[in-house]
């Protein structure tokens, strides 16, 4: 039958593109994304754009259109805390959804799990990470750090071959994002051309906004069941302001720490008044401004004044 023919007898349901967005479970997962993260609306955006060339390119086959499978290689910039291995999880489940990988699950590693301490070790390190990998997405975070040429006897461009070949030949069977800061990310690919032309599509993650931390506080705290005051909640706005400007700020990571440092200091609070009778559901569930303001980042800003 030709490929005409073959078309002919698709029904209505099989070019339906809203019946293959809606059963292949790309929506559940671009609507994950919009849950599990605050802003990133360029993010989201590229996202949505893949998983519209992955969900048209599927349809061009079954009516049997040219549809080689597009390069899917990614690399995710951007400083730690700004979702880049959230957006990777849910990146494998839109591929699985569409049958780009037969898995769907993700492998994330760094150096240290694909380069060996001595000669004939690497080689094995990254052969089984990729076994594990394969018929999913493997996430090297820091990539950057597999290239070492300052270093004649670094074993990390050995790596680098192997993720090259497996890369080429099956890219039907495995997708690669490499992530971590742009600046040393740009030099990683300037330093591998072979490894940047394999990578199609570069997405940059942008630093959140102290309104969007604040947004990711909430949501945070809702997940785990507690709430701010309103005192408490004015005297976080000003810990992520202060926080922000501090070296080493990691976005939703740091935020998530000071969170948890919020409520083991609200425990202690409860725990010391423990012999003035019963706790309420609201005390055990609430943030008071003391829990948040204990913290260094107060007593820096002090020094500092």
């Amino acid at each position: 039958m030709s490929d005409e023919n073959a078309a002919a007898v698709l029904s209505e349901e099989d070019l339906d593109l809203e019946a293959l967005y809606r059963d292949s479970n790309v929506r559940d997962a671009l609507e994950a994304l919009d849950r599990e993260l605050v802003g990133l609306v360029p993010v989201k955006t590229r996202v949505r754009e893949i998983a519209a060339l992955l969900l048209v390119e599927k349809l061009r086959r079954r009516v049997g259109l040219e549809a080689e499978a597009p390069p899917l290689h990614m690399s995710f910039t951007g400083n730690p805390g700004t979702g880049k291995t959230t957006v990777a999880q849910r990146m494998a489940g839109i591929l699985h959804g569409l049958g780009y990988v037969r898995k769907g699950h993700l492998v994330a590693v760094t150096r240290d799990d694909l380069v060996g301490q001595y000669i004939g070790h690497t080689a094995p390190k990254t052969k089984e990470v990729l076994k594990r990998a394969m018929g999913g997405v493997l996430f090297i975070d820091e990539a950057y750090y597999l290239y070492r040429p300052e270093n004649e006897r670094d074993y990390g461009q050995e790596a680098i071959e192997i993720l090259l070949q497996v890369m080429e030949n099956q890219r039907d069977d495995l997708v690669v994002i490499f992530a971590g800061y742009k600046d040393r990310m740009d030099r990683f690919f300037g330093s591998n051309p072979g490894m940047a032309s394999r990578v199609a599509h570069h997405i940059d993650f942008p630093d959140y906004s102290e309104e969007e931390l604040f947004a990711i506080a909430e949501l945070l705290l809702e997940q785990m069941q507690y709430r701010l005051s309103e005192p408490a909640a004015q005297t976080l706005r000003e810990y992520i302001g202060l926080r922000k400007a501090q070296p080493h700020f990691a976005n939703a990571r740091s935020i998530r720490n000071a969170l948890d440092r919020a409520r083991l200091r609200q425990a202690n609070r409860l725990f010391e008044r423990r012999d003035r009778g019963a706790l309420s559901r609201s005390m055990l569930a609430t943030i008071e401004p003391e829990d948040i303001r204990a913290s260094r980042v107060f007593g820096a800003a002090e020094e500092t004044s």
